[in-house]
């Protein structure tokens, strides 16, 4: 049997990626965050879109789940979830958010953090019309974040939203359901090197601007 605790202590990853400094950044966050982002889908990344969700909850006790970027408007970032989960619940308590994306093969991780608040019922019916059939019967027939006796109950669950609007070719938007939006006021650029001598450069709101740094790895 695997000594999990002393697999743990000797792995090492090791990163020899390109450099990246001060020079090397856009002096604005988001346009240098969609630059990475192309990278990681040319790359092919697994779920380049993909990123960690960090809320705390009303008690100060951080919770963090992967969830699905799938937009960017007006320097926002976009993503989309049950209104009465857990995760909207903290986010309407309180709208002081964090996102992590991580993209293994190119060694990097971006870090956002910001704001939060719902987006447009408009922007959110234009999406969920968007989404696959059976993510929009999904999106209806799940109690997200609620406790279930069963797979089966979630199966019962499933068939018997899609029975209700069999032969109904739009599917209307829940109203429990939408998008959230993140106003980011902080960035951090990750580039993994060799030796643990990353590259760490963060942008920090400034007035209208960013102001750019250098950290420490």
């Amino acid at each position: 049997m695997m000594n999990l605790n002393e697999t743990l202590e000797n792995l090492r990853g090791i990163y020899q990626a390109a450099k990246f400094d001060l020079e090397d950044c856009n002096s604005n966050p988001e346009l240098q965050f969609d630059f990475w982002m192309e990278n990681a889908i040319k790359a092919h990344c697994d779920e380049p879109n993909a990123f960690v969700l960090s809320t705390v909850d009303k008690n100060n006790r951080p919770h963090g789940r992967v969830v699905l970027l799938k937009g960017i408007s007006q320097n926002q970032f976009v993503f989309y979830t049950n209104y009465d989960s857990t995760k909207s619940q903290e986010m309407e308590a309180n709208d002081r958010v964090s996102l992590t994306f991580f993209w293994l093969p190119l060694a990097r991780q971006i870090r956002i953090e910001g704001k939060v608040s719902r987006v447009s019922s408009e922007t959110s019916d234009d999406y969920f019309q968007k989404r696959p059939r059976g993510s929009q019967l999904g999106a209806i027939a799940s109690p997200q974040s609620k406790k279930v006796s069963s797979r089966e109950e979630l199966e019962k669950l499933f068939l018997e939203v899609e029975k209700k609007f069999q032969g109904t070719e739009e599917i209307p938007r829940p109203a429990n359901w939408g998008g959230f939006a993140v106003t980011p006021d902080y960035f951090e650029f990750w580039q993994g090197r060799s030796n643990r001598m990353h590259d760490r450069i963060a942008y920090e709101k400034d007035g209208q601007g960013w102001k750019l740094a250098r950290l420490a790895p």
